[in-house]
């Protein structure tokens, strides 16, 4: 390896926003993350469930009127009759 031109790699804390800290190595010294390990619902076990049913029902809304606009399209509007 060429020298001087590698970053200093050297042991740091990592501290989640739940409370646990681990140490490993890294470049940046003492960093702080949102979600661990300990904490994310993957590796806990607990589902968070979202507002899923809202999205479905607007997902359902939007399509209805997307569905009616093109209904509305590909209706012919009647001609005008000469007198």
């Amino acid at each position: 390896m060429k020298t001087g031109i590698h970053p200093d790699y050297a042991n740091t804390t990592i501290t989640c926003g739940c409370g646990a800290s681990f140490e490993t190595r890294s470049t940046k010294q003492n960093l702080r993350i949102d979600v661990c390990s300990r904490c994310h619902p993957f590796f806990t076990g607990e589902q968070r469930l979202l507002d899923t049913g809202g999205q479905v029902e607007r997902f359902r809304r939007r399509a209805q009127r997307a569905q009616a606009a093109h209904a509305a399209q590909a209706t012919p509007e009647p001609a005008e009759q000469q007198s």
